[in-house]
């Protein structure tokens, strides 16, 4: 067992990494152990009803993924103050595209691939009948939506020039990784 450093969504949660070993050496498995705090929704939209955080975490995985992992579980520890974990197995399967190198066309079927995994797995995680009613058949929530991602990366390209003038002029200090 050993202590994972994790990433920036997690800074500060406890994580482990556990091997088992099978038959022979060639046979183990990597679990990856995570602690479960609040969601940072619960302010705004009330407690879990799961008791434990762990649980919470799983139920959400399990509702959102099709095929959810078979390792996939919580605990809560006994000893001492009590912590909230989920365990899944460790495989790093994460993926991102390089999408500054994408022409339109290709950019276009990515995102259409994203936007059809989001959906999906939000579909999964409600009733998706009730959904499609409130959306209706208009592109209102269509539009809507791509109105707010323009709006957001316009704030983001602001906000990156800001930081870089900030830089630029020594008020922040910034190493550019050369």
């Amino acid at each position: 067992m050993a202590r994972k450093v994790v990433g920036i969504g997690s800074v500060g949660m406890r994580c482990w990494i556990i091997l088992l070993l099978g038959r022979d050496p060639r046979d183990r498995l990597f679990l990856q152990v995570k602690e479960a705090v609040p969601s940072v929704l619960a302010g705004f939209v009330g407690a879990t009803p799961y008791p434990a955080q762990g649980q919470r975490v799983v139920a959400g995985q399990r509702l959102m993924q099709a095929a959810s992992d078979v390792f996939l579980g919580w605990h809560r520890t006994r000893s001492g103050p009590a912590h909230d974990y989920y365990v899944r197995q460790l495989r790093d399967w994460k993926f991102s595209l390089a999408v500054e190198d994408m022409d339109c066309s290709a950019m276009r079927t990515y995102a259409q691939l994203c936007g059809q995994t989001l959906a999906r797995a939000h579909a999964r995680s409600g009733d998706r009948i009730a959904i499609g009613a409130y959306l209706g058949k208009s592109d209102i929530f269509d539009r809507a939506v791509a109105d707010f991602a323009a709006a957001y990366a316009d704030q983001n390209e602001r906000d990156h020039a800001s930081l870089a003038a900030a830089a630029e002029s020594g008020r922040v200090k910034a190493d550019h990784g050369g």
